[in-house]
């Protein structure tokens, strides 16, 4: 079983090896099950189950609080029921800790805060970086981004301010989904 690291904690991923879709289904319910325990209800919570659930494509939630759209996405497990089961476990560990004061409710509405174009902001982050549609790995995209940025430095000649700009936002949206 591997270990993977999101949101600073370790969170040990599975692989789904049948009923994939009955698991995804399971992996919902957990999700609202744990966003109860913070006053929501399932009307405040949006998930959408893909059909096949053993595709591989990415798993999100919407869900909102005191007026804020909190949205999530997992999509580096090998199919969609892997997916989710990271994001409820994401979520999981987000609500104990504001359960176990570690964690305010405040920080916990920024850290989910996005914008409802953010998947196509991410795509646009990517291709800016020059990176794959895919690419997950925080490592080659903070080498794309150094690179870029060193290339685009205000301070260099072939540097351009307003590209320096752009290249820095593209890299903290990206952060931002995986960190």
């Amino acid at each position: 079983m591997a270990i993977i690291t999101i949101k600073g904690k370790e969170i040990n991923a599975i692989a789904v090896r049948d009923s994939h879709s009955r698991r995804a289904i399971q992996y919902k319910n957990n999700i609202i099950d744990i966003l109860h325990k913070i006053d929501l209800t399932e009307d405040d919570i949006d998930i959408k189950l893909e059909n096949v659930a053993i595709k591989r494509v990415p798993a999100s939630i919407t869900w909102y609080i005191a007026g804020h759209r909190l949205y999530y996405s997992y999509k580096t497990a090998n199919n969609y029921a892997e997916n989710l089961y990271i994001v409820w476990k994401v979520i999981e560990n987000e609500v104990i800790a504001i359960l176990n004061n570690e964690k305010s409710f405040e920080d916990f509405i920024y850290e989910f805060s996005e914008e409802k174009d953010v998947e196509e902001e991410r795509k646009k982050a990517r291709e800016l970086l020059g990176l794959s549609a895919n690419e997950t790995d925080i490592a080659v995209i903070n080498k794309a981004y150094k690179e870029l940025a060193k290339h685009n430095h205000p301070d260099k000649e072939t540097g351009n301010t307003e590209k320096f700009k752009e290249i820095n936002q593209a890299h903290k949206t990206l952060r931002k989904e995986l960190t």
